[in-house]
């Protein structure tokens, strides 16, 4: 088996992609992976003009006209605001000093989640994805999940307040991980109930079989502390497999 990385710029961040397969990879699916990747942020970027949700916030589209893919996000935060009781929101600071519509804290996770899906369908294949630590990893569906062909993919968790240090490597040979904090972007994430931003230190870890959900509910605990844990639990009863590290 051999491992080759691919690297490419996107979402403003480089995004990698590994797969650990035959020795010539599927690169015409990998190319692919990155161009769904590149579709959605062209569709969702905030820092673009020309964008969907640059154009829904100016009030020039409605979400209605917009591309399916909006609608698709826009009722996965809906659910993502209910079920985590608002820590996680739509309703962000805009650089024009309101609060609007951006539903980029789950786009990340999903997008990456989207381009896996694709990634999977390469023959006697495994692959890890990073985009600025949320990271999904899978296999080929022939690939059992257990045993000496489901190698885990090794993903160290670094200390936030020691960024040179690994504080816990989670061993997945499929599934995701995503983490929120302030040691990497400062205070960027935003607390709904104070409406200021956070910037304490320390950081949550959320892994399990969904990125689009990990990455929620890491946002979602970092900013919601104890009122967020309850939900959380609440809705792992139903959702089972997901597992936090708080730091």
């Amino acid at each position: 088996m051999t491992t080759r990385a691919f690297v490419e710029q996107i979402m403003g961040m480089p995004i990698s992609i590994h797969v650990r397969g035959p020795a010539r990879p599927d690169q015409p699916t990998v190319q692919a992976a990155y161009d769904e990747l590149r579709l959605i942020d062209a569709l969702f970027s905030p820092f673009a003009a020309d964008s969907d949700v640059s154009r829904i916030q100016r009030g020039e589209l409605g979400l209605d006209e917009a591309h399916p893919l909006l609608r698709e996000v826009a009722a996965l935060t809906d659910i993502a605001e209910q079920v985590t009781e608002g820590a996680f929101t739509t309703a962000l600071p805009h650089a024009s000093g309101e609060v609007r519509w951006n539903p980029t804290g789950l786009v990340k996770g999903w997008a990456v989640e989207r381009a896996g899906d694709i990634l999977a369908s390469m023959p006697a294949t495994a692959y890890c994805i990073n985009a600025g630590g949320d990271i999904t990893c899978g296999t080929h569906r022939h690939i059992p999940a257990t045993g000496a062909d489901a190698a885990p993919w090794r993903i160290g968790v670094e200390d936030p307040r020691d960024r040179s240090r690994i504080a816990a490597i989670v061993p997945l040979p499929q599934g995701s991980l995503a983490t929120s904090g302030t040691a990497a972007r400062g205070a960027h994430l935003y607390d709904p109930r104070s409406g200021t931003m956070i910037d304490r230190a320390g950081s949550v870890t959320v892994f399990g079989p969904s990125l689009t959900w990990a990455d929620v509910w890491a946002t979602a605990l970092f900013v919601g502390g104890s009122s967020a844990r309850a939900a959380f639990t609440a809705w792992g009863d139903v959702n089972p497999g997901y597992q936090l590290i708080e730091l």
